[in-house]
């Protein structure tokens, strides 16, 4: 016997509804009447034998068994999407809007982003990029990545990196420099939000870190680099963003290895994101794939 697949149009109509939470609007959007979108709806329940929304008074909402069954059908259609868009091509220009940490958007997204363009010419991609994470209203974005730590977000997220850091320093300096311990007599560059980076880079060398206080605090890995660069001090920044930094001839140098950081880069799925674009998820599954390629 096969395994039972309810009616594809019901998911579907099932989908919008649970998503703008409203029976008129997901028959506008589908091109139904309010009737047809509630008919689905209760056909749906029925062959599940489940309820999936209460229904109130000019309010509507999910149970918690429509919650936990809108997740997964959203990830399913969501995939019919992307693999349609993928196979068959975008047939017309999209736009989809990309939050990203500034450091993150300078120092390593835009070196990679004319390869998406490259799979992808008719996905035009507006980036915003931000110091903070809440820096621009959720329901403008369709892709989130941040940089931090995941469990802080109070919503779904996917950690689709691991990140290090290295210590850089001006090219001046770097002939002074052989290791960790020569870098406690260095000034050092601090970056908000990442206070504790020295202090885990000397840790990792088995060194205390110095009791003077920090030469410069910054609030961006790109202001760090451009101190960096003027010979001003060392900073301790992600070894992706040192390693294009060098590629792109900065003046700097790294002293190396690398050491284990505590924070990685994420995406985040807000609940109240809008409709689940084919473009949005082949640009996170682009960028899933660049993060895994770069070691």
């Amino acid at each position: 016997m096969s395994p039972r697949l309810p009616n594809l149009v019901w998911l579907r109509t099932f989908e919008t509804a649970a998503r703008l939470q409203n029976f008129t609007l997901a028959g506008k959007e589908l091109g139904l009447t309010q009737t047809a979108v509630s008919l689905h709806i209760r056909s749906l329940e029925t062959a599940l034998k489940r309820q999936l929304f209460v229904r109130q008074a000019r309010h509507l909402q999910l149970t918690s068994e429509g919650e936990a069954y809108l997740l997964s059908i959203s990830q399913a259609l969501g995939d019919i999407r992307a693999a349609t868009t993928n196979l068959f091509g975008v047939e017309e220009q999209q736009l989809i809007t990309v939050r990203a940490p500034i450091s993150t958007t300078a120092l390593w997204l835009a070196k990679h982003l004319p390869d998406f363009k490259a799979q992808y010419p008719n996905i035009s991609v507006r980036l915003v990029s931000t110091i903070w994470a809440s820096a621009a209203a959720d329901e403008d974005i369709d892709v989130d990545l941040r940089l931090g730590r995941s469990e802080e977000h109070d919503g779904p997220s996917e950690v689709i990196s691991t990140e290090t850091v290295i210590p850089v320093v001006g090219l001046q300096r770097l002939e002074k420099i052989a290791d960790a311990r020569d870098l406690r007599d260095q000034p050092l560059i601090y970056i908000l939000g990442y206070d504790d980076t020295w202090t885990r880079y000397f840790a990792a060398a088995g060194l205390e870190p110095p009791e003077a206080a920090p030469a410069y605090s910054v609030d961006t890995s790109m202001a760090a680099l451009a101190l960096v660069s003027a010979n001003a001090g060392c900073a301790a920044i992600l070894t992706r963003f040192a390693r294009q930094a060098t590629l792109a001839h900065h003046q700097i140098g790294m002293i190396g290895p690398p050491v284990a950081f505590s924070q990685s880069h994420y995406l985040t799925r807000p609940k109240n994101r809008r409709k689940h674009k084919p473009e949005v998820r082949l640009f996170e599954d682009w960028l899933k794939r660049r993060f895994a390629d770069e070691p």
